[in-house]
């Protein structure tokens, strides 16, 4: 009986071994070496490595403005996206989940562009954004407004803000679709007996939705700080960091000390640095959706 058991389990483990061979090599392994390389000094080609100690991680705390512009640069396009990119997703979600015609279409539509490749996004978009033949140039002109017309991608003033735009573009979609599975989870009985008692639409939206939805906007601000501060493929396919470091963020930057610099040692120790402010930032998030679900 013993021997039967054994072998049954034998024969179930079989099937994982593939898939942890696969996590460990591609998955696993990446992670811990990081953390080795992280107090060595390396330019990824000797043989020899310098260790070095938490010598990198003093570098990147305290003497390497650029790592903290990009950091900066990430909180700014992150702010952007929780409060208008978030908004926006809330406000279309609402305006689905009542009974309009071709709301499925919509759902659709709205959904396209998270899962466009952010290469493709960035180009098409940086055709728009063009200073010389770049079709949003020639809106403002068509509308007289040719003072307003510059190289939107390419200034410093606009340039952050432009690449903040296209991010918002391309990830509202996926906000949208949560809170959309939110609000449709709410039971329609509690909006029609506050119609009955002669609650406004904002009164409906303060007492009834926002409590209700609390746990669901603290999972999607998790998720967009996690997948903004993250940010590269539309950085790389638009300004790569420029101009100057003006659109520089922390995996451009992470990049740009691994191969610009072949400080892959350095690379590594910002790589966890980084890692270790998104663990920080999620740990309060979660916090506070724990706190939230007492009043929903």
């Amino acid at each position: 009986m013993n021997w039967s058991r054994f072998k049954d389990a034998c024969t179930t483990y079989l099937f994982i071994v593939p898939a942890v061979l696969l996590f460990s090599v591609f998955s696993l392994y990446p992670f811990l070496k990081v953390f080795q390389l992280s107090v060595f000094e390396w330019d990824g080609i000797a043989r020899s490595m310098q260790f070095v100690g938490l010598e990198n991680f003093r570098t990147g705390l305290f003497h390497d403005t650029s790592w903290w512009i990009s950091m900066r640069n990430a909180g700014v396009v992150t702010l952007l996206a929780l409060t208008l990119q978030n908004g926006l997703a809330l406000a279309l979600a609402m305006i689905v989940d009542r009974d309009i015609r071709g709301k499925n279409f919509y759902r659709v539509v709205f959904y396209l562009p998270p899962v466009l490749s952010g290469i493709v996004v960035g180009l098409v978009w940086n055709w728009i954004f063009d200073g010389s033949h770049g079709l949003l140039n020639h809106a403002l002109a068509a509308m007289g407004l040719e003072r307003w017309a510059r190289a939107w991608l390419a200034e410093p003033e606009t340039a952050l803000f432009s690449v903040a735009v296209i991010h918002m573009w391309k990830g509202f979609g996926w906000g949208f679709v949560i809170l959309l599975a939110g609000l449709q989870a709410i039971p329609r009985e509690l909006n029609e007996a506050a119609y009955v008692d002669g609650a406004s639409e904002w009164q409906i939206f303060r007492k009834i939705t926002v409590p209700l939805m609390l746990p669901v906007f603290f999972l999607v601000s998790i998720l967009t700080v996690l997948g903004t501060m993250q940010i590269y493929d539309i950085i790389a396919s638009t300004t790569n960091g420029g101009p100057g470091y003006h659109t520089e963020v922390p995996i451009t930057r992470i990049l740009a000390a691994m191969v610009g610099s072949s400080r892959f040692g350095y690379a590594c120790s910002l790589g966890v640095l980084f890692g270790v402010i998104l663990l920080a930032v999620s740990m309060v998030q979660l916090r506070l959706s724990k706190w939230s679900q007492r009043f929903s």
